[in-house]
Order: C-alpha cells, then structure tokens, then sequence
C-alpha cells in the first residue's frame, strides 16, 4: 500500500481501515483470485465502509476505489472495468 493510501485509512474509522488493508492485500497477493472476485470484493468493501462509516463513503469512492480498481486493472492486464455492482 502507498503512502498516500495510508493516509486515507488513518481518516477512516479503525474497522473500515483493518478491513481495507486486508482488501489491499487479497487483490494484491491473492494467488487465486479471479478477477469477478476482485470486483466483488470492492464492492462488498464499500457496502461495508457505508454502513459501518458512512461520512468515509466520499473519500472511499474518490481516493481508494480508484486505487482498488487501478490493483485490478494491472493485475489482470485490462484496461477498463466493468461498473458497480458486480454479479
């Protein structure tokens, strides 16, 4: 994770936070994910950050949703993904 990323999880609330960096980590280092299980893993983060934060859901769709889907994108070698939600 970035510099930067940890500076958006230090304004979230401390559950959101331990939760997107094991969000982080799985689209990062997962051997086994697929790329429809990465997308729904975002999505199923920031259903998660709405409930438990929902004042932190602007800064999750502005700043960290990108990077997750920017994870993605160049693990997988593609250069557009589908939008929210996923089946």
């Amino acid at each position: 994770m970035t510099c930067d990323a940890d500076d958006d999880l230090d304004r979230l609330d401390a559950r959101c936070a331990l939760m997107l960096e094991v969000t982080y980590h799985t689209l990062r280092c997962d051997p086994d994910l697929r790329l429809c299980e990465g997308l729904r893993l975002i999505d199923a983060a920031r259903t998660a950050v709405s409930r438990i934060a929902p004042d932190a859901l602007t800064t999750f769709d502005g700043q960290l949703l990108p990077r997750m889907r920017g994870i993605l994108m160049e693990r997988f070698g593609v250069s557009d993904l589908p939008g929210m939600p996923v089946n």
